[in-house]
């Protein structure tokens, strides 16, 4: 949406497994003009993902090169990988007056925030609970029991820091969830 003013970045975090992905996507789907802000990261890339549409893959030496030449509104080393926000596709949207969907780690969202307070609207997608959560990691196959144990740890630490985001949505129904924070999306629009 090219609207004159400065450009709107809207964050989801939540733990690994809550759903954030699949409620973005529908999100994507419901509001007219909000984009999604894909991030670079230097982890294997799965089975069916895209080069500029699920991530920027960049080696390690690339990554590690752009954050030497501050490349990154934020960025984390996690899960054995780099993850970060580029700084120059997120400046562009605020420029061009666009609107981001960004799908961040709570200390990534907490920087972005930090960084365009006026800008940003930061969501936290809380699971109903911790052990729905395992059985939605595990239901996944993907994880191992180290990684199964890693995510579930940082996921204590993230749902501490959930009272930080704007507003907070429990996915224990998904399409109560997603109405939700379109509701909340539309709402903070408005007011831009």
């Amino acid at each position: 949406m090219m609207t004159g003013k400065p450009g709107t970045l809207i964050v989801f975090s939540a733990p690994s497994g809550t759903g954030k992905s699949t409620i973005a996507n529908r999100v994507l789907e419901r509001i007219g003009g909000l984009g999604f802000s894909v991030s670079a990261t230097t982890r294997a890339r799965r089975e069916g993902e895209v080069e500029g549409i699920d991530y920027y893959y960049l080696s390690k030496e690339a990554f590690e090169e752009k954050i030497r030449n501050g490349g990154f509104i934020e960025y984390e080393y996690f899960f054995g990988s780099y993850y970060g926000t580029l700084f120059d596709k997120t400046e562009t949207a605020i420029a061009d007056g666009r609107y981001l969907l960004f799908d961040l780690d709570v200390k990534g969202a907490l920087s972005l925030k930090e960084r365009f307070p006026e800008n940003s609207l930061l969501i936290f997608i809380k699971p109903p609970s911790l052990e729905e959560l395992a059985k939605r990691l595990q239901l996944r196959e993907s994880e191992n029991e180290h990684s199964l144990k890693e995510r579930l740890d940082r996921a204590d630490f993230e749902l501490s820091q959930a009272n930080r985001f704007d507003r907070v949505v429990v996915n224990d129904d998904l399409d109560r969830a997603v109405e939700e924070v379109t509701t909340v999306i539309k709402e903070f629009l408005s007011k831009q």
